[in-house]
């Protein structure tokens, strides 16, 4: 873009959203180019600039976006919308340089509505601010993530992101009622007032997911609960993974706890021996249910009854409870994996026929090609049908390429191969961080020929090819 444009483009930008709210400074430029993605953060490290937008803006609402929108849809400038930048598949970053529009003015809670059930927040405010908001009046919004004190609800909204209770509560997906979008034209749509109906598609699941690729996520109203009268944990210890998937499927044909997390043996023997303080052998679990105290003393009994079958042995509520108190602690420095580390976690999901085999051949595949990774894994969001496996590979830091180029080299042929391992054992690309440039190159292996819907819907409504570029493989 040549000076002149640049300044006429700058200019349109300060007028509709203040000049205060337009930035084209290194330093917003630069603190807008890294998020979580590894390969973003070995880049820098390594002393290289990751791409920049050139334009840093933050509307305050529905109608400054969509002007921002017009403008570069009229241009056609490229936009990548920015929430709290914790995500970890390079979905934020402005691989094509452009607008990079920083949502996070459109923090406020707009109304908390006590007998519709729901809170309606701007799509920049960060999640833990609507939970809080929500428990001044008594309730909960029962989305738990770990990143919960970093992430926007567009965010979350845009990944189709997941908590800590979804086995009882769902995902994002499973909470959000209504949506005001801006799509690439600018124009403002709001989705169906119900979730639930029967008038053509569902507009929510169109959007959800989409990673910003559509339209940008303005406003949503989300569902809030109850506090639960009592919440309980229990930890169990199973002698291997089968029996654990076992039980654990059998319990979810009865009821649904809010928490079930299975650690594999390899991350029991590790992680939760030096946080929870659990120093035997096997499969480490954590349950907890909760609601009204007479039914979770029912689902109290049917819980230990069903683990004893499958020889489980009871810990008692002590682990769980310390789990759920060091939940946090898992991602403080000196537990979770950082830098010089090359680390990754390749989250599927799949029917419970074929999860265990996804793990064991993701772990067999990972081991053996790249005999310089460890492999672990917990399952910790699960359903009637199935659950999901969080693997990680984690490569010691002097395992790790110090030219960039190569660590990237490394980086990706892993990936490729835990995906592909993934997909070809009837798992999917991702379960809940979203597809992002990591690895949108996988997306027509997992779809093949149904790939033309997402590119059919997206050419429709951005013809342009603004939103931002070459991410979910679009």
């Amino acid at each position: 873009m040549n000076d002149f444009l640049f300044t006429q483009v700058l200019t349109e930008l300060e007028d509709a959203v203040g000049r205060e709210n337009c930035s084209t400074s290194e330093i917003d430029k630069v603190t807008h180019s890294v998020d979580y993605f590894w390969l973003s953060r070995m880049w820098a490290d390594r002393g290289r600039r990751m791409p920049e937008a050139d334009f840093v803006v933050s509307p305050k609402d529905a109608r400054e976006t969509s002007k921002v929108m017009k403008i570069a849809n009229y241009y056609k400038i490229p936009v990548t919308t920015w929430g709290g930048g914790g995500g970890t598949q390079g979905g934020a970053i402005p691989v094509a340089g452009g607008i990079l529009l920083d949502t996070k003015r459109m923090c406020e809670i707009y109304e908390i509505n006590e007998e519709g059930m729901y809170i309606e927040c701007g799509a920049g405010a960060i999640y833990k601010h609507v939970e809080w908001a929500a428990n001044e009046r008594g309730y909960c919004t029962m989305h738990y993530p770990s990143s919960l004190t970093c992430s926007t609800v567009g965010g979350f909204l845009a990944h189709r992101g997941i908590g800590v209770v979804s086995t009882k509560y769902g995902k994002i997906d499973d909470m959000v009622l209504k949506m005001e979008v801006v799509l690439p034209n600018g124009d403002i749509i709001e989705t169906s007032p119900a979730p639930k109906h029967a008038a053509g598609p569902d507009l929510n699941q169109i959007f959800i997911g989409s990673e910003g690729t559509l339209g940008v996520i303005t406003k949503a109203q989300m569902r809030i609960y109850d506090q639960p009268e009592t919440r309980r944990f229990r930890g169990f210890l199973f002698k291997d993974l089968s029996s654990a998937f076992k039980a654990s499927r059998e319990i979810l044909q009865k009821f649904k706890p809010s928490v079930m997390r299975l650690y594999d043996e390899a991350e029991t023997a590790s992680l939760i021996k030096k946080i929870v303080g659990v120093e035997r052998k096997g499969a480490f679990m954590n349950v907890a249910y909760e609601g009204v105290k007479e039914l979770v003393d029912v689902e109290e009994k049917i819980l230990l009854s069903t683990f004893q079958k499958y020889g489980a042995e009871d810990l008692g509520s002590e682990y769980g409870e310390k789990w759920w108190k060091e939940k946090i602690t898992f991602f403080y420095p000196g537990h979770m994996m950082d830098l010089p580390q090359m680390f990754g976690t390749m989250d599927t999901i799949a029917p419970y026929d074929k999860i265990e085999k996804i793990y064991r051949a993701m772990k067999e595949a990972i081991e053996t090609n790249f005999p310089q990774a460890k492999f672990i894994a917990h399952f910790s969001h699960w359903y009637e049908w199935g659950c999901m496996v969080y693997d990680r590979f984690i490569i010691d830091g002097k395992d790790v390429p110090e030219d960039p180029r190569e660590a990237m080299r490394l980086h990706n042929a892993i990936w490729n191969l835990g995906v592909r391992t993934a997909i070809a054992n009837g798992g999917v690309v991702n379960d809940h961080h979203g597809v992002g440039i990591k690895l949108g190159r996988l997306m027509k292996e997992q779809y093949g020929l149904a790939m033309q819907v997402f590119e059919g819907i997206k050419k429709s409504l951005d013809p342009n090819g603004i939103m931002n570029p070459f991410k979910l493989g679009l």
